[in-house]
């Protein structure tokens, strides 16, 4: 019997020690905000719908975000104000007939991390439509930036790597531009000619998206309408593990690669 309770101590006690520590998320939960989507209908002033009879009213799409601590809380919602998204105020949009609609997409809400993406679209002379990125550290309220997330004597070898994807890009766009029958010579060589300034730099860097598969860097080469389809897509994505000899162990991404 004393035997059978010594097996027994024994194998309780190795059970106990071979208990995993706790985790780095155990000991920094994860935060996430609470997003409620409110859809509401812009009513232009009563000039703007007179001149503008069939465009007297606009879609408007936006997000209410609640969860986090309060100070923390007040940091993403000043992000997230109308007017700090596309420079107009709930005000201007009403006092102006362009807006058709304004919408947004939650790309990514945990790890601590609120990745958002805004779109408005609207007429003029002809449609448009811009789109405005945010990445938000939900533990401090600050945007997220390069020098965050990746180590600063790698930066000039990351923009490199993403350029060439940049660059692959423009070389099958060259190829599209050169077979159109849509276009003379002289609108060709112009659509070259803007493909010649574009390249990633150090301040493009800033704008990136992240998943729980890795990072999309983010690139607007900011073309006019008249040539806006032969535009660069501008996504470029990278995995964690690819990024891995780039990313800040002790930055917000760090998470992801350990």
């Amino acid at each position: 019997m004393s035997g059978l309770i010594l097996i027994a101590f024994s194998l309780l006690s190795s059970a106990v020690l071979s208990v995993p520590p706790p985790t780095a998320t155990n000991n920094n939960p994860q935060e996430h905000a609470t997003i409620q989507r409110r859809r509401t209908v812009l009513v232009r002033n009563a000039e703007v719908a007179r001149l503008f009879p069939k465009r007297n009213t606009a879609i408007i799409t936006y997000p209410v975000i609640t969860g986090l601590k309060p100070n923390v809380l007040s940091k993403v919602r000043a992000h997230l104000t109308f007017k700090n998204i596309f420079d107009y105020s709930l005000a201007e949009y009403r006092n102006d007939a362009w807006l058709s609609e304004y919408f947004y997409v939650v790309n990514h809400n945990a790890d601590s991390l609120l990745d958002i993406t805004f779109t408005q679209s609207g007429v003029a002379a002809y449609p448009d439509e811009q789109s405005r990125h945010f990445l938000i550290d939900l533990r401090s309220g600050k945007l997220v930036t390069a020098a965050d997330a990746f180590q600063l004597e790698k930066l000039t070898l990351l923009i490199a790597q993403i350029d060439a994807q940049l660059q692959r890009e423009i070389a099958e766009l060259r190829k599209e531009n050169a077979a159109s029958t849509d276009r003379n010579q002289d609108e060709k060589t112009s659509v070259n000619d803007a493909y010649e300034i574009l390249k990633i730099e150090l301040k493009d860097l800033d704008n990136f998206s992240v998943s729980r598969r890795g990072i999309t860097f983010l690139y607007d080469a900011g073309f006019p309408h008249v040539i806006k389809a032969l535009e660069p897509h501008g996504h470029y994505f990278f995995s964690y593990d690819r990024l891995k000899p780039y990313i800040r162990s002790d930055g917000p991404l760090g998470q992801f690669v350990r």
